[in-house]
């Protein structure tokens, strides 16, 4: 699951570092404080994240992204795209 998420963030061409620079905390991410992240609270902290890249990210696809989805996206961030 995790390839398939920093191979689309590759692709899609959200660098590593941009995300480097986000918010890696759910929490300070989530601002509505329902559990889980919008594209739109994910944007806010990341700003070069693509629609494409969450949807790779949201495995389930109910549109937002769980705690285990969100960390799955920061971890696959943070490895440098070669």
């Amino acid at each position: 699951m995790k390839k398939i998420v920093l191979s689309s963030l590759i692709l899609l061409g959200l660098s590593g570092a941009a995300m480097a620079q986000a918010a890696t905390d759910l929490a300070s991410v989530d601002t509505d404080a329902n559990g889980s992240v919008s594209l739109a609270e994910a944007q806010v902290a990341w700003p070069d994240l693509t629609q494409e890249a969450f949807t790779a990210a949201d495995t389930d696809g109910n549109g937002e992204l769980s705690a285990e989805e969100y960390d799955a996206l920061v971890a696959a961030a943070a490895v440098p795209a070669s």
